[in-house]
């Protein structure tokens, strides 16, 4: 099969095009999936520079070291091919997707979990073999392969964010990074739970805010109002991480699963306990949030902003595109339609 294989960490130079990838068998527990489509994330760039270590590239996927080559990928759109002993669906056959972040059962470690395209092989190839019940049935969806393909990640991230936090209708709901895949999805999710959502962007972009449900629009440089908020969603942190706290109005509460403008924060504590304010650091995706999000995607509820595609061996340009910061939403890979199963 062809695909994208991650070769050493580094820059773009590190990933490798191979028409001669064998394809992943079928082992008990898991099934063989034909890839669709496959959308570009944050994670995937991080993984690939080694941005998550706090020590050394060499620790650089979700949980450590990874396995290399590795085939990236953190989100699946793809189409059952074949089921490995004693597995009994998804049938061959259905439209499937995958969370990002899979649950482990770990007494030591109850957030354990293990990442598509970072603990095992993901969605940059013709085919990926994935824990069986790990898949969810979207065949139902009215969403094309392409929607469905940028939402796992950003969608799953955006639902867990939400549901950490505890928003609900008539709340009012501060979301930072606000046109970016996880930001523009919070606002979309958000919206349609009923919060009166305010947007963080460039000016450039926040049509596309305005447009996924945003009530109100500030810069993203801008200081957002005080004490005027229930729940922050941030995936920004950065330099404004202390505006963004002071935001929250008293007894509000934080959900943050990404650091875009910088993982390290200068915090007064006491605007944290003084405030009652309540810290969630959301990584971690019980199986009841991705769930609930394929049901959403299975009834058409929330439609993903698709800015652009791109063939899959183009990967490079797409994610140079992404890195660029120009595009609201997601940018979405297409595998090549040829290649056979065994």
């Amino acid at each position: 099969m062809s695909g994208v294989r991650l070769m050493r960490y580094g820059g773009p130079e590190a990933l490798e095009w191979s028409d001669d990838i064998p394809v992943p068998a079928a082992l008990p527990g898991t099934a063989l999936v034909r890839v669709l489509a496959a959308g570009i994330n944050a994670t995937d760039i991080n993984t690939r520079v080694g941005w998550y270590a706090r020590e050394g590239a060499e620790g650089g996927g979700w949980a450590g070291a990874i396995e290399l080559p590795r085939i990236q990928g953190s989100d699946l759109c793809g189409r059952v091919v074949a089921l490995g002993p004693g597995v009994s669906g998804p049938v061959p056959g259905a439209r499937v997707i995958c969370p990002t972040n899979q649950p482990l059962e770990d007494p030591r470690n109850p957030v354990a979990f293990r990442a598509i395209g970072s603990e095992f092989d993901g969605a940059f190839a013709q085919y990926c073999r994935v824990p069986a019940d790990q898949l969810y049935d979207v065949t139902a969806s009215p969403l094309s392969d392409t929607e469905i393909g940028a939402m796992p990640c950003a969608y799953g991230t955006a639902l867990n964010l939400l549901t950490r936090a505890g928003v609900g209708a008539g709340e009012r709901v501060l979301v930072t990074g606000a046109s970016g895949g996880v930001g523009l999805a919070a606002v979309k999710i958000a919206s349609r739970l009923g919060a009166t959502v305010t947007g963080q962007c460039a000016p450039a972009k926040a049509a596309a805010v305005r447009a996924a449900g945003a009530a109100e629009v500030i810069e993203r440089d801008a200081a957002p109002p005080a004490a005027a908020f229930d729940a922050v969603i941030d995936v920004v942190g950065g330099p404004g991480w202390s505006a963004v706290i002071a935001a929250l109005r008293p007894g509000g509460r934080y959900a943050v699963s990404g650091a875009a403008g910088g993982p390290v924060v200068q915090a007064d504590l006491r605007a944290l306990y003084l405030g009652d304010i309540t810290i969630f650091g959301c990584t971690f995706q019980p199986r009841a949030v991705f769930s609930r999000l394929a049901g959403m995607i299975n009834e058409g509820a929330i439609r993903p902003l698709v800015s652009a595609t791109y063939p899959l061996r183009d990967i490079a340009r797409a994610q140079a595109d992404f890195t660029s910061d120009r595009f609201p939403g997601k940018l979405v890979l297409i595998p090549e339609a040829d290649g056979t199963a065994p």
